[in-house]
């Protein structure tokens, strides 16, 4: 069995030291092990004897003012002994400017004021949260489920995602470099043919699994538990989980369902640091995790399925799923949300998921460790991805086609990418091609007219979305981009003269089918941002509730 991971606290002023350290032990000490230490040094110590005993690290919270070593410094290195654990700066409030510089420059988690009392409200909610998003991302030793399955699979790589889209800890074994793959496989029954392989805590397993047979092993309902549910949401991104919560907590019959995993889009994020409340960021996957248990808990049904037509039988909502199964529901809000389109470039389908990837892959972003990068596109998701991915890879190239990313990033980022040392940005470049036997090995640019071939391992691509939208336009009226129509669009469109044939107004979410709403970036007109999407979702139940009582 694992020990308990550790918390470690740092200050050279023996009474605070003694305060924090009994706080500490008094809320954590039933999950936790606290340490101390009242020096840097001292502390640097305890970390590499931690290291070497392979014994896990959760948080490190170290005084700003020490002599010989201040908390910033510390903390930095640290980060090169346990990268995954979360850094807390302690400060007194005359260094609040040093420590909110220090969130920027060295990537602190967080920092908090002395003194911190009463702790209830001061320290134990920041460190909570900090502690639950380790908890996402930490993988055991020989706990949990565990991937076999070679590196360059586009099924293993699928498979990774999956898991880590539902916040299920997993350790990935690659059969070619790791010998426990080979120990592991080898009791259970399957050979190097049938790989991938997911082995669960109990040590079943299964080759070449489908998402279905997958999600039912790891405990989610496959099959809809009521008749007739009052709201369905159909897609988990933002805007269907915040549906999900506020119909849940209101009363509503609820069934969220969703096809891939809870996030959408914006759950791929590596990091959102503009959304509300949240002044040091935290990514797509925590926010979506976050909101999903939220769901959960006020009563919402959550369904990983696939709905492949809607239609309306005697005022009900008929949903089909990819199963064959039907949903019956009084209302419904679609929160499909969008996809990153595809890049066209000769060698891309053979590579996709070896090497090429769409969206932020964080789960593959250790296996590209000292290697080159390519990113291709401009929006905050290319930004936060070429953050992310530079912990981990020697040189992250962006490459885009206009100027500068001014016109499509927001300025707090491209300031972050300026101040990363191995960020490199490509103007008025463009991938042609790629290049690999059975993975990417080289990309081909355009750089302002002059070809380049340069090594490659990765390519993520983040250039722009489509709506997910192509079942629903035969039912509810699109754009000519696919984007779904609503509320004043459906009357004063002179496009749809014949959009809205009902004796009232359509509300302001609602499409041109009556209890029928959408919400977030698959509406037409929507902004593409978390806060609204969210906005949206909570909105788009006040009108579920006006229909419903008609």
């Amino acid at each position: 069995m694992e020990k308990k991971p550790v918390l470690l606290t740092v200050d050279d002023d023996l009474q605070v030291l003694g305060a924090i350290d009994r706080d500490l032990r008094t809320e954590f000490r039933r999950d936790y092990r606290v340490l101390r230490a009242s020096s840097g040094a001292e502390a640097l110590d305890t970390l590499r004897e931690l290291k070497r005993r392979e014994e896990p690290l959760a948080l490190i919270l170290a005084d700003q003012r020490m002599p010989g070593m201040e908390g910033v410094e510390l903390l930095e290195q640290a980060r090169t002994i346990y990268p995954d654990a979360k850094r807390v700066l302690l400060t007194a409030y005359a260094d609040t400017e040093a420590a909110i510089r220090a969130i920027n420059n060295a990537r602190l988690d967080h920092y908090l004021m002395k003194p911190w009392d009463p702790p209830q409200q001061l320290l134990y909610p920041t460190l909570h949260d900090l502690l639950n998003a380790w908890q996402a991302q930490h993988r055991p030793r020989f706990q949990g489920v565990r991937l076999i399955g070679f590196q360059w699979s586009p099924l293993s790589h699928d498979l990774k995602d999956l898991l880590a889209g539902y916040l299920v800890a997993f350790q990935w074994l690659d059969f070619e470099t790791n010998p426990e793959a080979k120990l592991l496989l080898a009791t259970t029954g399957f050979t190097a043919a049938d790989l991938p392989v997911v082995v669960n805590a109990e040590g079943q397993a299964l080759a070449h699994p489908d998402r279905t047979a997958l999600l039912e092993q790891l405990g989610l309902t496959a099959q809809p538990a009521e008749a007739l549910y009052d709201v369905v949401v159909v897609g988990a991104g933002p805007s269907g989980l915040a549906s999900a919560v506020y119909g849940a907590s209101e009363g509503l019959k609820t069934l969220i369902i969703e096809r891939q995993t809870p996030g959408g889009q914006a759950g791929t994020s590596s990091r959102i640091e503009n959304y509300l409340g949240f002044p040091t960021g935290l990514s797509g996957a925590e926010l979506a995790h976050r909101a999903w248990a939220q769901a959960v808990r006020l009563g919402a049904e959550f369904l990983p399925e696939e709905v492949t037509g809607i239609c309306v039988q005697d005022g009900y909502k008929v949903l089909t799923l990819s199963s064959g199964t039907e949903v019956r529901t009084r209302a419904v809000v679609l929160t499909t949300g969008v996809s990153y389109r595809k890049l066209d470039v000769p060698g891309i389908d053979q590579l996709s998921g070896a090497g090429v990837y769409y969206g932020a892959a964080r789960t593959e972003a250790r296996s590209c460790d000292q290697q080159d990068v390519y990113i291709v596109g401009g929006g905050n998701s290319a930004g936060q991805a070429a953050m992310y991915l530079a912990s981990y890879a020697r040189r992250v190239f962006i490459v885009i086609r206009g100027a500068s990313l001014a016109a499509s990033m927001s300025a707090y980022l491209i300031e972050q990418l300026a101040q990363t040392a191995n960020v490199e940005i490509l103007p008025g470049s463009q991938v042609t091609a790629v290049r690999g036997q059975d993975h990417l090995e080289e990309v081909v640019l355009d750089n302002h007219g002059q070809a380049e071939v340069r090594p490659a391992r990765a390519l993520f691509v983040f250039i722009g979305a489509r709506p997910s939208t192509e079942w629903l336009c035969h039912t509810v009226l699109c754009d000519g981009k696919g984007y779904l129509l609503t509320g004043r669009d459906l009357v004063t469109d002179p496009r749809y003269p014949t959009a809205w044939k009902h004796n009232r107004e359509p509300y302001l979410l609602e499409t041109c089918v009556p209890g029928i709403f959408a919400a977030g970036d698959s509406r037409a007109g929507a902004m593409a941002r978390v806060a609204s999407a969210v906005g949206e979702g909570s909105m788009a139940i006040k009108f579920v509730h006006q229909y419903l009582d008609e």
